[in-house]
């Protein structure tokens, strides 16, 4: 199975500007989602799109996070264990679209993955 990479996060202070920055600059469209401070973007058709996540001490500026796909988290998650990754969060779900963990690969980058959910556009 390929684990292709499905989603990209930046880091920023402000969703909203950096949406709209990204947007004005290389004509990205993006989406609002009201109540979770976040807004998605997508690059262009056949691209990776993705969000920006807020800065905070467990994501300071320059943090970009990718999101790769899987069809069987809970083998993803061993497979990282036995490869040396730190497993942040173990399972977590966001509705509509799937369930994920995050982990450090070896060298303390931030990962995560993504099970998408059985009705998720992806």
């Amino acid at each position: 199975m390929k684990h292709p990479i499905v989603h990209i996060e930046i880091s920023t202070k402000n969703h909203k500007e950096s949406a709209k920055w990204y947007s004005d600059a290389f004509g990205w469209e993006s989406k609002e989602y009201e109540g979770m401070d976040y807004s998605t973007f997508s690059s262009g058709e056949d691209s990776v799109g993705g969000g920006f996540n807020a800065i905070s001490d467990e994501n300071p500026a320059g943090t970009v996070v990718f999101y790769i796909h899987t069809d069987d988290l809970a083998a993803s998650v061993a497979k990282v264990k036995e490869m040396g990754g730190e497993i942040m969060v173990e399972s977590y779900e966001i509705p509509t679209v799937g369930t994920m963990a995050t982990f450090k690969d070896p060298s303390g980058n931030m990962v995560s993955l993504l099970q998408p959910a059985p009705d998720a556009e992806m």
